[in-house]
């Protein structure tokens, strides 16, 4: 009767220790991946900028003239290279012409795929346009040097001004994208280029713009509130590989040494630019530089580079034609903010720089080499039992195997694999998640299985690797008060510490990612 009430008693115990302890240890690790690093808690925008009117058009605008255009490719010669540009001059114009330098947005340009509608309504109005090809071989994801960039696109604005048909005090230039961060260096280095055109421009630094355009993206495609976490620890840290310093640019500076009159152009439906805090400080950048002269256009439901769908808006290519021709009286020209009205719910700003794993280097070669470790140490077991068997059949007269002493304690082999195995599967399916986010997040689409059921079936997982560490701590503790060997032999004793210790670093990379923070 003794026995029987005991055993009654270890059923109703044990469960419920295991989940105690289980939970527990979630929590332990959701306290942990707090206090390793920076939350993710962004400022709202409190200061909209509202526009004038509905309005795009471009006040004192003369009316646009239709010109003829003959187009031809010239060479630009670089600082220890060349490149292609497609020059466009309008036939029949009285007098040398106002004249644009294009500049590229990140990735790779050429003039054959960049920019043909712009170029193409700059010049039927009258103005004499250049879109060079990007120079690539000083250009990559890890290395980007937007001042140096800055001197190689200055070299097309001297070509022009060598020109005939371009007048040499009237040449501006236009920038789209990442060209943002170059165009206000030329200008600030060549007091003399006449206007600036900024086109979907980031202004604020890379590193701050892209946690902002991740939030963005984030909150469209609707992810469980914990996925926040990863951006200030994912965009803040170190990238692996090493190079991109690029990415803390600050093209404040150079803004504030702009005196040109600058038309600052985005479509509302742009969420990944900050389309109310870029214009807000450019015009208190150039404030500085005593430049008033910044006009702020916005067109309706249009995307990164001012279109909607695959179609550039029209409207804009008029007015962006209209307001440079217009010049000089359409630099102050009101209203000085037009459009759609633009809306910015938090602020792009620094991101959190993480305190423990800051280091991008050490985050990937952590997770790749302790899966590593976990796979390879649970080869060790059958290995061992094999070399045993040999060893055993060997030595035995009649070449026969005998069964090998050696094994793991009950329970302990059991449960060491469903950790290590359970812990990589952990591992797999949050890098898959966060990839898997990613990608709808940049086609601006949602997935309600991936966004919410795979981060609950990760943090499921999650959690059933912690009840298995759980378990296999009372294998261990249970068997070593029995007096039965847990691990006999170094071999087994070594993948036993090995399995324990690499899933004990992947638990806490994977709670300083989110995967066990409390609430969903």
């Amino acid at each position: 009767m003794l026995k029987e009430a005991r055993a009654d008693e270890h059923l109703l115990t044990g469960p419920y220790r295991v989940l105690a302890s289980t939970v527990l240890g979630v929590v332990v690790l959701a306290v942990l991946g707090a206090l390793m690093g920076p939350q993710w808690d962004p400022v709202a925008l409190s200061d909209p900028l509202a526009v004038q009117t509905s309005s795009t058009q471009i006040g004192e605008a003369p009316a646009l003239v239709r010109h003829e255009v003959r187009q031809r490719v010239v060479t630009v010669q670089l600082d220890g290279t060349s490149v292609q540009a497609l020059l466009s001059e309008p036939q029949g114009t009285d007098r040398p012409a106002r004249a644009v330098v294009f500049v590229h947005g990140a990735g790779t340009g050429t003039y054959q795929e960049a920019f043909y509608e712009q170029a193409h309504a700059l010049a039927e109005a009258g103005v004499v346009t250049l879109v060079p090809d990007k120079r690539l071989d000083t250009y990559s994801l890890r290395h980007r040097d937007y001042v140096q960039m800055a001197d190689d696109y200055a070299h097309s604005v001297a070509l022009l001004r060598t020109l005939p048909s371009v007048d040499p005090d009237r040449v501006g230039v236009y920038a789209e994208s990442e060209g943002g961060w170059i165009a206000p260096v030329m200008a600030a280095n060549d007091p003399s280029l006449e206007f600036v055109v900024l086109v979907s421009s980031p202004v604020v630094p890379p590193r701050q713009q892209a946690a902002f355009a991740a939030d963005n993206y984030l909150r469209a495609t609707g992810v469980p509130h914990g996925v926040f976490r990863a951006i200030p620890r994912a965009v803040g840290m170190a990238i692996p590989g090493g190079g991109f310093e690029y990415v803390d640019f600050d093209v404040t500076t150079y803004q504030r040494r702009m005196t040109q009159p600058v038309l600052m152009v985005y479509g509302t439906g742009d969420s990944s630019m900050p389309i109310v805090q870029g214009p807000m400080q450019v015009m208190r950048d150039t404030a500085i530089a005593g430049n008033s002269d910044v006009t702020v256009r916005y067109y309706e439901g249009a995307t990164h580079g001012i279109r909607v769908g695959a179609d550039i808006v029209p409207a804009f290519l008029k007015d962006m034609a209209a307001w440079v021709t217009g010049l000089p009286q359409t630099a102050g020209a009101a209203p000085k903010v037009a459009g759609d009205q633009p809306s910015q719910t938090f602020l792009a700003m620094p991101v959190p720089e993480p305190r423990w794993l800051h280091n991008g280097d050490v985050v990937a070669v952590t997770l790749i080499a302790s899966c590593i470790v976990v796979a390879l140490a649970g080869l060790v077991a059958p290995v061992a039992r094999g070399a045993e068997v040999l060893v055993t059949r060997r030595r035995r007269p009649d070449g026969s195997a005998a069964p090998a002493a050696h094994r793991y304690a009950p329970g302990v082999a059991r449960w060491a694999a469903a950790l290590g195995a359970g812990v990589v599967v952990t591992v797999v399916g949050f890098v898959w998640y966060i990839l898997a986010i990613a990608r709808l997040a940049l086609d601006y689409t949602s997935n309600g299985w991936v966004v919410t059921g795979a981060w609950i079936a990760v943090r499921a997982v999650g959690i059933l690797v912690v009840a298995a560490a759980v378990l296999l701590f009372r294998s261990i503790v249970r068997n070593r008060a029995s007096g039965v060997p847990v691990a006999p032999g170094a071999a087994r004793a070594i993948a036993l510490a090995i399995v324990v210790a690499a899933s004990a670093i992947l638990l806490v990379v994977l709670a300083y990612w989110g995967v066990y923070q409390l609430g969903i």
